[in-house]
């Protein structure tokens, strides 16, 4: 009896303890433009790629200009391709400095966010 309790227990333990990958957050992967770079031309839009697939409807991206002035088109949607992917259009950026700060739901749930800076040159 006892060697049936002790087979049971170990048999239901993962769905008594889902794996660690349940409890883990969508963190920012790659951007493109990428962290820090600077780019010339300037790109008509920004990409973000994280470690799980975000719900877009729940999430936000805001690009300003060094005055503070939004940049985005507010088109944020996922790619089509790749629901750990999303897209946002940029409006004609001059050359400068541009800060992007990120806040996304993934499907599991959990809201993470972020920021980071490019550059145009000129």
């Amino acid at each position: 009896m006892k060697t049936l309790f002790a087979a049971l227990t170990f048999a239901l333990l993962p769905a008594w303890f889902p794996s660690a990958g349940a409890f883990a957050h969508a963190r920012l992967v790659s951007a493109v433009p990428a962290v820090g770079a600077t780019v010339n031309p300037a790109p008509s839009e920004l990409v973000l790629r994280f470690t799980e697939a975000i719900e877009p409807r729940f999430s936000t991206v805001a690009v300003t200009d060094a005055a503070g002035a939004r940049q985005e088109r507010g088109d944020l949607q996922a790619d089509s391709a790749d629901a750990k992917t999303i897209r946002i259009g940029l409006l004609a950026l001059k050359p400068g400095t541009y800060t992007v700060r990120w806040q996304v739901l993934s499907v599991d749930t959990h809201r993470t966010e972020g920021a980071f800076r490019f550059t145009v040159a000129p």
